[in-house]
């Protein structure tokens, strides 16, 4: 069975808002990538906002979820950061930011009416999103001899490679991208050409 190489994401930022007793709730859903643009939307935000309350959020990176992290901002413990991360989680994405920015309003809302108030914020910004699917890449170097340019390259334009950077002199140098699930395929057919040698790079 193949392994799962595909993820969703969603490829702009989309707010939703939440008002409860005086309380509102802005939701704000950002497309990110690293944990340092994570920082620095983050930053971002409470200068914006820098009048709100709270600024609580929830991250998932990767195409397989693996890094993701809650924060609750001063909220009572696991009613804001959990609720954003569990709508996350619902709508199956990763790469993904949602800072959920409250202005108080007086009064307070108890345990139970945060979580309402955090999960519906976020999953309100998430409907007004347009979700993509996106397939898992890797990145790999391909090194061979001048010599046998002419059969690698047959074989990048028969398997239609996405070429990332091309160096030719003696020793050639070849970065592609390839779907997850095709790149022991390729690899094969690029080793039986005479000395070749093929790196992984990373995974995208």
């Amino acid at each position: 069975m193949l392994f799962e190489d595909t993820y969703k994401t969603i490829t702009t930022t989309c707010t939703g808002l939440y008002k409860e007793k005086g309380s509102k709730f802005i939701a704000i859903a950002i497309p990110v990538l690293t944990e340092e643009s994570v920082k620095q939307k983050l930053e971002e935000l409470r200068k914006e906002y820098y009048d709100a309350r709270h600024h609580c959020y929830a991250y998932v990176l990767g195409p397989d979820k693996s890094a993701w992290r809650t924060n609750d901002d001063g909220e009572p413990s696991g009613t804001a950061g959990k609720p954003i991360h569990g709508q996350i989680l619902s709508f199956d994405l990763t790469n993904i930011l949602i800072v959920v920015v409250r202005y108080f309003g007086g009064t307070k809302l108890g345990v139970s009416g945060l979580i309402t108030a955090y999960k519906t914020a976020a999953k309100d910004a998430l409907s007004q999103a347009e979700i993509v699917e996106k397939t898992v890449n890797e990145i790999y170097k391909l090194e061979f001899p001048y010599q046998v340019m002419n059969d690698v390259m047959r074989i990048i334009k028969e398997e239609n490679l996405h070429i990332i950077d091309n160096q030719s002199n003696n020793t050639c140098i070849i970065t592609y991208s390839i779907r997850k699930n095709e790149a022991d395929r390729i690899k094969s057919r690029f080793l039986k050409t005479h000395e070749n040698k093929i790196t992984y790079l990373r995974t995208t």
